[in-house]
């Protein structure tokens, strides 16, 4: 508990390339012009999907509690794995987490939510508070954009996201907004 969360790159990557390859006729339908969907058929490349190098920054830089890449469920899912793992809460910002406009642009004009659209291509962090600015310098130099979403908190606070509404439950997927999609 107290723990930070750090955030690399956005998201959701992954989902955002796999809808722009398999959807790209009712994206263009929707009113999403082609240049972003070639913009986000390239996002599994550049900047790609392996997480090998941020974590390997993290590794080295400051002593990481806890790592994820968040796949399958987006990061909502990712979140809720490492607090049912830690066995505890946690607490992110909705206003903190980075999300590729390509990513935006899709679930706007797909009816879905990004915080639950396969985020392969992200990793997340869990750090010491005084260690998330060290880390996110560290990847800032290697051209890795990462922010702080959050924290992790008492299980018995549960599992919560910050909106500018106010504090919620965090959002839980079932089923990969992704799968949902490509289903219906």
């Amino acid at each position: 508990a107290g723990d930070s969360i750090i955030l690399t790159k956005g998201i959701a990557l992954e989902g955002t390339s796999i809808l722009a390859r398999e959807a790209p006729v009712s994206l263009l339908n929707s009113g999403v012009g082609q240049r972003t969907i070639d913009s986000a058929m390239d996002l599994l490349f550049s900047p790609g999907i392996s997480v090998i190098k941020e974590a390997s920054i993290a590794c080295r830089e400051v002593d990481v509690h806890a790592m994820h890449d968040p796949t399958e469920g987006g990061i909502a899912t990712g979140l809720l794995e490492m607090a049912f793992a830690a066995e505890l809460g946690l607490v992110v910002d909705s206003e903190k987490i980075m999300i590729f406009p390509e990513c935006r642009i899709f679930c706007e004009h797909l009816g879905l939510d990004p915080l639950g659209l396969i985020a392969s291509g992200a990793l997340l962090a869990a750090v010491k508070p005084e260690d998330s600015k060290i880390l996110i310098r560290a990847l800032s130099r290697e051209g890795i954009p990462a922010a702080e979403i959050g924290h992790f908190t008492a299980r018995s606070e549960g599992i919560k996201l910050s909106t500018p509404d106010g504090l919620c439950d965090l959002p839980h997927y079932p089923r990969d907004e992704i799968a949902r999609y490509l289903a219906g």
